[in-house]
C-alpha cells in the first residue's frame, strides 16, 4: 500500500510540474522559497524586496536595476487561491509608519510580484519588453525540520528526539519525568490522558528550546508550536517514547500503538501536503539565519544550529534546471544563505559573519553543488536600523553603530524609550570562526552585546520624495536570485 501511495505522489508531482511548465510558457515564473530558523527575518526580507523592487530602491549590485533595465514591478494576485496571500502592505505599514518590526511567521503565505524588463541582450530587446512573475513563498522553517520524518520510523523518531532532550535536561525536565514514569505497552484504554500529558510536556519542551537562545531553536514536530486549526487534534497529540529496551512492534490496543499510529497521521496529514503543494514546487531558495544570536550563545548554541543547518539542507532537492526537471521533478537551482542582521555589526566584521556561516554550511555547499546547484553565503541586513559612527572611550577611538533602540532595551543599566538614539559597540568578531565550535581545543565564547533598534525613519530627497527602506547587501541577494531570469 505504502509504495502504491508514493506512486500516487510522484504521479501527481507529475501533473502540477505540468502545470506549472504550461504556465511559464506564456510567462516566465520563478517560485522562491524564503525560510529561516526562528527570529532570522523572513516577514522583513520579503517586505523589504518587494518595497524596493516597487518603489524603485537603490539596488547598485543588482544588475537589471542598475542599468535601468526595469520598467516597473507591481503585485498581482497569486496563482494558488488555497494559500494565505503574504500580507505586505500590513507589514511595510508596520515597518515605515509605525518604525516596528512585524510579527512572525506562522503559517504558509504567498506572494506573486510582476516583473516588466528589458533584456540586457540586443536581439532579446528586439522582440519587446520581458515580463517574469516571481512568486515568493514564506513558510516556517519550523516546518522545514519535519521533512526528514518522512524517511523515519517512530522509532528512529523517537531515539533522535530523546537524544536531543537528554542534552537539554533544564528545558526537558517535565517531559523526561513524565516519560520515565510511562510504560508503552499500557492499554490506550487507559493511557489516553498520559497520551495528553506527554504530548503537552514534549510542547512545552520544544516551546522552551524555541525561546532560551542557549537550546536548539528548531525541533520537530515543527507544527506543534504553530497547530493553527489542527489544535488539540490526535495528528498533534503525541511524544515520542523511551523504546530502547524493547525491540518488539507495538502491541495492538498498547501506548506505544497508538503514539506510533498518531505519528503515521502526522506525517500523512500534515507533511506529505506542505512537502507536495509547496515545497516540491520551488525553484530557489533562501535561508536566513541569525548567527548572532548562537554567537552569542556559545560554542553549544553554534554546534546546535550547525546541526539544524545540515538537516536543513537534507531536506532540499537541488539540480541543475532544466525543462525536462521542471515537468518530472522541480529541482531548487539556486540556494542562498543569509546571515542577517549584519547592521548589528561594523562592516569590517561582516566578512567574518559570511566566514562563520559559510563553516556552518560547508558540507551542504558542497552536497547541493554536487547536484548542480549554485549556492551563496553572504551577510545581509534585509532592513538597515543602523549607521556606522566612531566614538572616543577613554582617549581611544572605537567603531560604533548608530541608532534608536527599541522601547523597553536595557545595556549598560540604561533603559531606552525608544525615542532617543543611541552609540553602541557590539564587541569583538573572532577571526577564526573554528575557535567557535565546541570541538575546537579552546572554544572561544564572545561577549557580544546586541540590542535590538527600531527600522530607521525614511530619508527624503530634495524634491520631497521617500526613500525606498535601507539595506545591506539586498541588492547582492537579488543579483544571485534573479539576475540570470532578467539578463
Amino acid at each position: 500500500m505504502s509504495t502504491f501511495n508514493s506512486f500516487l505522489d510522484d504521479t501527481r508531482t507529475v501533473l502540477e510540474g505540468f502545470a506549472d511548465t504550461a504556465s511559464d510558457f506564456v510567462t516566465p515564473t520563478v517560485r522562491l522559497g524564503v525560510t529561516g530558523l526562528s527570529r532570522a527575518g523572513k516577514t522583513v526580507f520579503i517586505s523589504a524586496l518587494v518595497h524596493n523592487l516597487v518603489k524603485g530602491g537603490r539596488l547598485p549590485v543588482f544588475s537589471a536595476a542598475a542599468d535601468g533595465r526595469i520598467g516597473r514591478a507591481y503585485l498581482q494576485p497569486q496563482p494558488d487561491d488555497d494559500v494565505p496571500r503574504f500580507d505586505y502592505e500590513t507589514h511595510i505599514k508596520t515597518l515605515v509608519e509605525r518604525r516596528l518590526w512585524p510579527d512572525s511567521t506562522h503559517q504558509v503565505s504567498e506572494l506573486r510580484l510582476t516583473i516588466e524588463y528589458e533584456s540586457a541582450s540586443f536581439l532579446q530587446r528586439k522582440l519587446g519588453r520581458g515580463k517574469l512573475h516571481l512568486d515568493i513563498v514564506d513558510y516556517p522553517g519550523e516546518w522545514l525540520l519535519d521533512l526528514p520524518l518522512l524517511n523515519q520510523s517512530f522509532r528512529q523518531f523517537s531515539d533522535d528526539a530523546l537524544a536531543r532532550a537528554r542534552r537539554h535536561p533544564e528545558q526537558a525536565q517535565r517531559f523526561l519525568t513524565l516519560l520515565n514514569d510511562t510504560d508503552p505497552i499500557a492499554s490506550e484504554d487507559t493511557a489516553e490522558q498520559a497520551a495528553g500529558e506527554l504530548a503537552q510536556a514534549f510542547t512545552e519542551y520544544l516551546r522552551n528550546c524555541r525561546e532560551d537562545e542557549t537550546a536548539l531553536s528548531m525541533l520537530p514536530p515543527g507544527r506543534f508550536l504553530m497547530p493553527g486549526d489542527m489544535a488539540g487534534s490526535p495528528a498533534l497529540t503525541f511524544a515520542p517514547l523511551d523504546l530502547e529496551k524493547t525491540t518488539a512492534k507495538p502491541r495492538n490496543g498498547s501506548l506505544h500503538a497508538m503514539m506510533e499510529r498518531r505519528y503515521e497521521a502526522y506525517r500523512k496529514h500534515v507533511i506529505k501536503p506542505f512537502f507536495q503543494n509547496h515545497f516540491a514546487r520551488l525553484d530557489r531558495q533562501i535561508v536566513l539565519v541569525d548567527a548572532l544570536q548562537a554567537l552569542n550563545a556559545g560554542p553549544d548554541a553554534i554546534d546546535d544550529l550547525n546541526t539544524a543547518l545540515g538537516q536543513i539542507l537534507n531536506a532540499f532537492r537541488p539540480g541543475k534546471s532544466s525543462w525536462l526537471f521542471s515537468i518530472l521533478s522541480r529541482r531548487i537551482d539556486r540556494i542562498l544563505f543569509a546571515a542577517t542582521k549584519a547592521d548589528h555589526l561594523h562592516s569590517d566584521d561582516h566578512d567574518r559573519l559570511e566566514a562563520l556561516l559559510r563553516r556552518l554550511v560547508d558540507k551542504a555547499i558542497t552536497r547541493a553543488e554536487f547536484a548542480g546547484a549554485s549556492v551563496d553565503v553572504l551577510a545581509l541586513a534585509s532592513v538597515r536600523a543602523t549607521r556606522q559612527a566612531s566614538v572616543n572611550h577613554e582617549g581611544t577611538t572605537i567603531p560604533a553603530l548608530l541608532g534608536t533602540p527599541l522601547p523597553g532595551e536595557n545595556l549598560d543599566g540604561t533603559c531606552f524609550d525608544g525615542e532617543e538614539e543611541a552609540a553602541v559597540f557590539p564587541g569583538d568578531f573572532p577571526e577564526n570562526p573554528e575557535d567557535l565550535f565546541s570541538d575546537n581545543d579552546e572554544p572561544h565564547n564572545v561577549g557580544l552585546k546586541f540590542i535590538r533598534f527600531r527600522p530607521p525613519k525614511l530619508e527624503r530627497t530634495a524634491e520631497g520624495l521617500t526613500l525606498s527602506l535601507p539595506h545591506i547587501r539586498l541588492d547582492r541577494a537579488l543579483e544571485f536570485l534573479l539576475g540570470d531570469k532578467l539578463a
